[in-house]
């Protein structure tokens, strides 16, 4: 092994050691002085005298490279950042961030693009950001994912690592996180910079709020990045958000998630430019406020048996009497979808007893916490039956949101590798139990 993959390692493990030792309060206090990866850092910024409409997605606008940050603290490795043309979940032009790491050991021949699991309503959280040198509260994740990093670096696949949530932090936002993804590795294939080009081969892999980027970009590029799609050897996700609307339900009233129904009320709203504000009462309101640029840092275990009935006007008691609700949740709904045209591994926890949410609603049934095992159940057998591509699906029954990702990391790795070495993928079709219709959501009665 390399002095360079050794240091590599190196950094990883004390990534992992900071992670538990740096309290909140630290991280918070830290943010002023992240002066390179503040909200005033110009390379954000479009600047140009052509409208963003004129470019292609995926044309690289600024570039710069830098030293890998972890924590605030400059290493020796390398990332080219990019900011480039993309499109947003209304469909417009916009620009964005990715940040591309080049192995010490492999070539051009073969990247993955790692989408993160920063779930942040705030952009100052965003990989990018933390990558630069920023160190905020909710960046705190994108610092440790170093520790996902890493074996990617070391096993000689250079990393791609899009800002899949925008510069306006639209959580839960799916198909943006997909077209950000997309053209994010168009970007990286254009830049010089990068030591990437249109002959490089991609794998795609995420977990959490990294598997709905990784979802939506392997759904939606045969279509809008056919390009993309041609050189794409398969997706890894783990933990999915399959229908958000099903989600919502599941963990109202549960102890730890709770705080993702005001994170995706505001991400809704942002996303889709809707003002769900005005179904809220002054409680829900509140809750609003608080986390309007919080991340889930801020979010999880804050809210303790709070519902979407809490947050609501009485007449509102039943989101789906809202109709820009219904409409965007049906947006973001997977089984809605395309299929993918690659073949894909997907692994889900069902233990979120462990994690406080003991939902067990007909319809929806039990999950990881967070996730409802039984819409990622109904979407692989979907992809089983609509595709031409293998689906390998693993449900960890006794494992929960946080615990499946230590099964599911290791696995996924493996099974980049063998689709890069051109082995056969292997599929679990007509094997993967029955799980939730995925319709589309149907508008309700005021109550």
């Amino acid at each position: 092994m390399s002095k360079a993959a050794i240091r590599l390692l190196s950094i990883a493990v004390a990534t992992t050691a900071a992670m538990s030792a740096v309290p909140a309060a630290t991280a918070v206090a830290a943010t002023p002085a992240a002066a390179t990866a503040s909200a005033s850092d110009p390379f954000y910024a479009y600047t140009g005298s052509e409208p963003l409409s004129a470019f292609a997605p995926g044309t690289v606008l600024k570039t710069r490279t830098l030293p890998y940050h972890v924590l605030g603290i400059p290493t020796p490795l390398k990332a080219v950042q990019l900011l480039y043309r993309t499109t947003d979940a209304q469909g417009r032009p916009a620009a964005n961030v990715t940040t591309v790491v080049r192995s010490p050991t492999g070539d051009h021949s073969k990247a993955v693009s790692y989408q993160s699991f920063y779930d942040s309503l705030n952009p100052e959280d965003s990989p990018s950001r933390a990558i630069a040198g920023g160190v905020t509260l909710g960046g705190v994740i994108p610092n440790a994912e170093s520790l996902f990093i890493a074996p990617l670096l070391l096993q000689g696949y250079n990393v791609v690592i899009p800002d899949t949530e925008g510069q306006q932090a639209n959580f839960a936002a799916g198909p943006e996180y997909g077209t950000n993804t997309l053209d994010s590795i168009r970007a990286a294939t254009k830049a010089a910079e990068t030591g990437l080009d249109s002959s490089t081969s991609f794998g795609l892999i995420g977990y959490s709020g990294g598997a709905i980027a990784t979802n939506w970009a392997a759904t939606l590029a045969p279509s809008y990045a056919p390009d993309v799609n041609r050189r794409l050897v398969g997706y890894a996700e783990g933990g999915l958000l399959v229908d958000p609307a099903h989600n919502l339900k599941y963990v109202d009233g549960s102890l730890a998630w709770t705080g993702v129904i005001p994170m995706a009320v505001i991400g809704v709203s942002r996303s889709y430019g809707i003002d769900l504000k005005s179904y809220l009462n002054s409680y829900g309101l509140s809750v609003y406020k608080d986390l309007e640029r919080g991340s889930i840092v801020n979010a999880l275990g804050h809210y303790p048996g709070l519902t979407w009935k809490k947050m609501a006007k009485a007449e509102y008691a039943n989101p789906n009497s809202i109709p820009a609700f219904v409409t965007a949740m049906n947006k973001l709904n997977l089984g809605s979808a395309a299929t993918p045209a690659v073949p894909g591994f997907i692994g889900q926890g069902n233990g979120g007893v462990f994690e406080g949410t003991f939902s067990n609603r007909p319809g929806i049934g039990t999950g990881d916490g967070v996730m409802v095992a039984g819409d990622v159940r109904s979407l692989a057998r979907k992809y089983c039956a609509t595709g031409s591509s293998a689906v390998k699906y693993s449900q960890y029954d006794l494992l929960s949101h946080t615990g499946a990702t230590l099964a599911w990391a290791p696995v996924a790795l493996g099974w980049l590798n063998d689709r890069f070495a051109g082995r056969t993928a292997p599929s679990d079709c007509g094997r993967i139990a029955s799980g939730n219709a995925l319709t589309p959501e149907e508008p309700a009665p005021l109550s």
